[in-house]
C-alpha cells in the first residue's frame, strides 16, 4: 500500500470510518418513499388500476446518475434502454448498450458535467439517439392537460415514457433543477411516481401531481423558461 493510501486509511479510521460528506437526505413531508408501507400500498393500488404499465421496463433499467450534474443524461439513458432502442454502436466488448459515456452525440459530456443540460439540450440528445421526442414547457400547457398525458402514458403498454424537469426546492428538497423519469400514476389519489436518478440523495417517491406541476412551473435561471417535460416515443 502506498503512502497516500495509508494516509487515507488513517484519516478514515480517525473519524470512525466515516469520510466527510453527505449520506442521503430525508424526504420532505408529503412525499412518500416507494419502499415504505404506504408507498408499497400505493404501488399495488396503481398497478391494479392500470397506472403502472410503463413501470417495469423502467425498473429494469433504473440507475443512479454517475455525476452530480448527470440527472438529465442518466434519465435519458434509463429511458432509451427501457424502450429497447438499439444505439447501433458498441458499449463494451461486442455489446451495444446505452450508458452516459456514449450518449453524447450532440452535446459534449465535459460541458454537461460542468453545467448540466437544459430541457432543449436533452431533447436534442434524445432525437439524435433515434427516438421521437416532444418538448413541453409548463407555460405551453396546463395542469389538466399534463394530468391527462401522465395518465395516458403511464397506462400505455406502447413504447413511450415521460422525463420530468422540475425544481427540487418546490418539492421541499435540497438542490434546484433536476430531471427524473415518471414511473407510474395513482389516479385515485392523483400521485405520480418519480424514479429519482439521484438515488444517493433521495429514493424513488410518490409526489402529488399538482405539486410536481408547480415544480415544473418554476423558471430555469439559465434559459429563462419554465421547466417541463419530455415525452419520448420509440
Amino acid at each position: 500500500m502506498n503512502n497516500c493510501a495509508v494516509a487515507t486509511c488513517r484519516a478514515i479510521a480517525a473519524t470512525d470510518g466515516i469520510q466527510p460528506g453527505l449520506y442521503r437526505r430525508p424526504l420532505p413531508e408529503g412525499l412518500i418513499a416507494f419502499s415504505s408501507p404506504a408507498g408499497r400500498s400505493l404501488f399495488r393500488e396503481a398497478l391494479l388500476a392500470g397506472g403502472m404499465e410503463g413501470y417495469f421496463p423502467l425498473a429494469e433499467q433504473f440507475q443512479t446518475q454517475v455525476e452530480p450534474t448527470y440527472c438529465g443524461i442518466s434519465s435519458l439513458v434509463m429511458v432509451l434502454n427501457a424502450l429497447e432502442v438499439d444505439p447501433k454502436r458498441l458499449w463494451k466488448g461486442v455489446w451495444r448498450w446505452f450508458s452516459e459515456d456514449i450518449a453524447d452525440c450532440c452535446d459534449q459530456l465535459s460541458s454537461i458535467q460542468a453545467e448540466g443540460i437544459s430541457l432543449e439540450g436533452l431533447a436534442r440528445l434524445a432525437h439524435c439517439n433515434g427516438v421521437t421526442v416532444q418538448v413541453t414547457h409548463a407555460e405551453q400547457t396546463s395542469l389538466v392537460q399534463f394530468r391527462v398525458l401522465v395518465q395516458a402514458v403511464c397506462s400505455d403498454e406502447n413504447k413511450q415514457a415521460l422525463i420530468a424537469s422540475y425544481s427540487r426546492q418546490a418539492l421541499g428538497q435540497t438542490g434546484e433543477g433536476h430531471f427524473s423519469p415518471i414511473g407510474g400514476y395513482h389516479a385515485a389519489k392523483d400521485l405520480v411516481l418519480l424514479m429519482d436518478v439521484a438515488r444517493f440523495k433521495y429514493p424513488p417517491h410518490w409526489v402529488p401531481l399538482s405539486l410536481l406541476w408547480s415544480a415544473m412551473e418554476s423558471l430555469d435561471n439559465v434559459t429563462g423558461k419554465t421547466r417541463g417535460y419530455l415525452r419520448v416515443v420509440r
